[in-house]
């Protein structure tokens, strides 16, 4: 995902990041019409004109209701980050402090050769030994992430933050919740419920029983009925036409990738149309 060099002052550790998730066990679909056996695709459409062309597509920011201010993609091109190649630590925070709702993805810090091992595992014990998390700022494809490191197995993991407008303050959605002390005698029997299911956490113990059912289900129906033959011909060039939701981020995933070392997405967020 990406490599460069994680530094603590004048040390300069070269690593690797790996994402330390995936979604392939997810299950997706295609829409297919099944009158004529073709999978269902998406055009950009303007009204009163029809499809359009991906190169005749700008950005739009609604300013106003109804109003946008309108930006070329090149423009948006122009303002991605410059991909610097360092992370530095600039900050160190008691394990544990911050807030779960901050953490955003999380990924592998790997070293990056022999020679980067020694002072990696130095870097490691040393947040090991001290409880603390390091906290500092780098570029992975065209945009700025907060970086979170510590510990984790004989390795480091790396999470990003979300900024401090990406979060939403909770008390307003807590605003009619009273501040009544429950009854003793039902905290107490709640405390005891809670003692009686505490237990080491094992994710094995949790599975997505919709995506077990729903890959039974498939199975069975294959077992009993001969898989359709989808009819792939005329297929729509280019990233203005998707099957659906998923199949469109898929796309935009894979044209969005640029050579190694290029910056491949812009900024941060913005509501566009």
């Amino acid at each position: 995902m990406w490599s460069g060099n994680m530094r603590l002052a004048l040390v300069s550790v070269p690593v690797k990041l790996f994402a330390a998730t995936r979604s392939g066990a997810r299950i997706s679909f295609h829409q297919v019409h099944e009158p004529s056996g073709k999978r269902v695709r998406y055009e950009k459409v303007v009204p009163g004109i029809g499809p359009v062309d991906t190169d005749e597509i700008v950005k739009g920011f609604e300013v106003d209701d109804g109003s946008y201010v309108l930006i070329d993609p090149a423009e948006i091109d122009e303002l991605k980050l410059e991909a610097r190649k360092t992370l530095d630590l600039v900050q160190f925070v008691e394990h544990g402090e911050i807030d779960p709702i901050w953490f955003d993805r999380p990924y592998y810090v790997v070293p990056d050769g022999d020679l980067a091992e020694e002072a990696y595992r130095v870097m490691r014990d040393a947040l090991r030994t001290s409880s603390r998390v390091g906290l500092g700022q780098f570029v992975m494809r065209g945009r700025e992430y907060i970086a979170a490191v510590k510990p984790c197995g004989d390795g480091l993991l790396l999470e990003t933050l979300r900024f401090a407008d990406e979060v939403r303050a909770a008390a307003p959605f807590f605003a009619s919740v009273e501040d009544d002390k429950p009854d003793a005698e039902l905290l107490d029997l709640a405390g005891e419920l809670i003692d009686r299911k505490s237990a080491p956490f094992d994710p094995k113990r949790f599975e997505d029983q919709y995506t077990k059912a729903l890959r039974e289900l498939i199975d069975a129906k294959a077992k009993r009925r001969k898989p359709v033959e989808i009819d792939e011909e005329d297929l729509p060039s280019g990233g203005a036409q998707v099957i659906d939701l998923v199949e469109a981020l898929k796309r935009s995933v894979k044209s969005a990738e640029r050579p190694a070392g290029k910056a491949s997405s812009g900024g941060r967020k913005r509501k566009a149309g």
